[in-house]
């Protein structure tokens, strides 16, 4: 397939009377395609598509579709369908009325093109350069970020089902890719009355030592099976099927090979003595090799991603020749997924330094909890982005018990290298130390000082009866000192308050695009997704600041549009 990069067509004379009629105050295709149309050009798909061969649809049209089927929810077919029945979809694409459209099969092969080059986020990041320039969002701003579970496509899968249905993708793969080669090291009969059905828990036998049986059963299997595939005489690029491959992983993290007492290999399923691989590396399915299962609090728990989304939160008053008001719409400035192990925390860099790229880069970010850390705050300050997030409050016994002397009651003096607690002894030790990569400081009190201190039993209880306290270094520590003492003033909860708008964002996503479903499998197709997502609420919400007067702001009362009337 080739590209001539042309843009969109030229809308016919024909479609756009007939649009025109049909929907005489405008529909939203129609809108983005009057205001939107620069950002949906070929240009910079250029690199994904050839110079020689059949020439294929314009992917600045496939993009422009794939925004509007997001931001409808539909599926392929109903996209597709769409673009020949939907005379404002017509308009928008540049169609003659006469279009029979494409087949709903394009838009899958268009993402898997995208997916491929890493040009998942084009469309969004031009949208965003496009709104930057219309002076709808600026750097310097407030903006807030949050996350949300994301399920994958694919079934939930025990361990036991995750073996036996592992040596079935293989099968299945290998039927197709080698069966010559399949035929002549199984027995394929046997091996199909075994796994041609899927591997189903409720097919599974009820009693405890059949499924012990079974699960050694399926092991042996995808010993055998490995084995053939690494055997010297096998084939190379036998073992680059990416099915073989996952069987392969997820042989070694459920299985353990021992030699017995006779000199015999055998498999043995792994126990909870055995040990599994962490979490962050462990496969869920043999069909997403990027879904993971992770857990929030005591309630959540899921297998597939995590999404981030943040937006800017900025209200400024003055003319805006557009809409006719001075609120600006909040529009969504990044969005990030990851597995759903990955913590919180590891992504705030990242999206910041994200923002910082395109030109948006924030001067306050509200958070929630799981984002912050001494380093971060101190990091995101050296860069002009100050953090409006709740750190972690100090963990020390004494302050979980709230009685004692936690580390805001003792004095530090970084010069002298001493630290002051509230009987007045002075720290005998400041040792420097890392601790899970990062720097600190250990600081410890002499065991006669701490033994002979009245207040000894509010101070500490460890056996050695003296106290110690881990401080981070000068910059940092004060930095979050700073943090802890003003999260709990009046204030600074005010202004928090703004963080929660976020959540209403999460909510219209998963109203709008089911964004907590994953549509595709894959990390790179599920980041193609959200940012999709992203790009149809950004336009929904331009599209409600082109049409929507003051007097019909959303979850404004007909009692204050009166007075709104009235007073004017």
């Amino acid at each position: 397939m080739s590209m001539r990069p042309v843009g969109l067509p030229e809308i016919p004379e024909q479609t756009v009377v007939v649009a025109r009629a049909a929907f005489p105050k405008g529909s939203l295709p129609i809108r983005v395609r009057d205001r939107l149309a620069e950002v949906f050009v070929d240009e910079p798909f250029t690199e994904a598509f050839g110079v020689r061969g059949a020439p294929g649809l314009s992917p600045g049209v496939l993009s422009l579709v794939t925004v509007l089927q997001f931001a409808e929810d539909l599926t392929d077919r109903q996209a597709a369908a769409m673009a020949v029945r939907a005379i404002d979809w017509k308009y928008a694409l540049g169609a003659e009325l006469t279009d029979t459209g494409f087949d709903a099969s394009v838009l899958c092969r268009f993402r898997a093109r995208l997916a491929d080059n890493g040009m998942e986020r084009v469309v969004f990041d031009r949208l965003l350069e496009h709104c930057k320039e219309a002076g709808l969002v600026a750097a310097g701003g407030k903006q807030r970020t949050d996350s949300t579970h994301v399920i994958s496509a694919v079934r939930d899968l025990n361990r036991l089902e995750l073996a036996g249905e592992s040596v079935r993708a293989a099968l299945e793969a290998l039927a197709v890719a080698a069966p010559a080669w399949l035929a002549g090291h199984i027995n394929v009969t046997e091996f199909a009355e075994r796994y041609g059905p899927r591997v189903d828990g409720w097919r599974m036998p009820p009693s405890r030592t059949k499924r012990d049986r079974l699960a050694q059963v399926f092991g042996q299997d995808a010993l055998a099976l490995c084995r053939a595939a690494w055997a010297d005489d096998a084939p190379a690029w036998i073992r680059e099927i990416e099915a073989v491959g996952l069987l392969r992983q997820v042989l070694v993290q459920t299985y353990i090979v021992r030699t017995d007492a006779r000199g015999r290999q055998v498999i043995k399923k792994r126990d909870a003595d055995d040990g599994v691989p962490p979490g962050q590396l462990r496969l869920a399915s043999p069909y997403d090799s990027d879904a993971r299962w992770a857990a929030k609090g005591d309630d959540l728990f899921w297998m597939g991603y995590k999404i981030h989304l943040t937006e800017n939160c900025t209200t400024r008053v003055g003319a805006d020749a557009d809409a006719g008001t001075g609120a600006m719409p909040n529009l969504i400035t990044d969005v990030h997924t990851t597995d759903a192990t990955v913590p919180d925390v590891k992504v705030t860099a990242p999206i910041q330094r994200k923002l910082a790229e395109h030109g948006v880069k924030p001067g306050e970010h509200y958070l929630d909890s799981g984002y912050p850390s001494a380093d971060l705050i101190t990091k995101a300050l050296k860069q002009g982005i100050r953090m409006v997030t709740p750190v972690l409050l100090d963990h020390s016994a004494q302050a979980r018990a709230a009685e004692g002397f936690a580390k805001n009651a003792f004095t530090i003096d970084w010069k002298t290298r001493q630290v002051r607690c509230p009987a007045g002894k002075t720290s005998s030790h400041w040792n420097p130390v890392k601790q899970h990569g990062k720097d600190a400081i250990v600081i410890t009190f002499n065991v006669l000082t701490c033994r002979d201190c009245p207040l000894q039993k509010q101070c500490t209880t460890s056996k050695a009866g003296r106290r110690m306290l881990t401080l981070r270094p000068e910059e940092l520590h004060e930095n979050l000192a700073r943090a802890r003492a003003e999260q709990k003033t009046d204030t600074w909860k005010n202004k928090y308050a703004l963080r929660a708008g976020v959540e209403g964002t999460i909510n219209q996503a998963l109203d709008i695009t089911g964004i907590r479903r994953a549509r595709y499998r894959g990390l790179p197709k599920v980041r193609l997704q959200h940012a999709f997502s992203a790009t149809a609420l950004n336009v929904i919400r331009l599209d409600a600041h082109w049409t929507t007067g003051p007097l019909d702001r959303p979850r404004t009362s007909r009692l204050e549009r009166l007075s709104y009337r009235l007073s004017a």
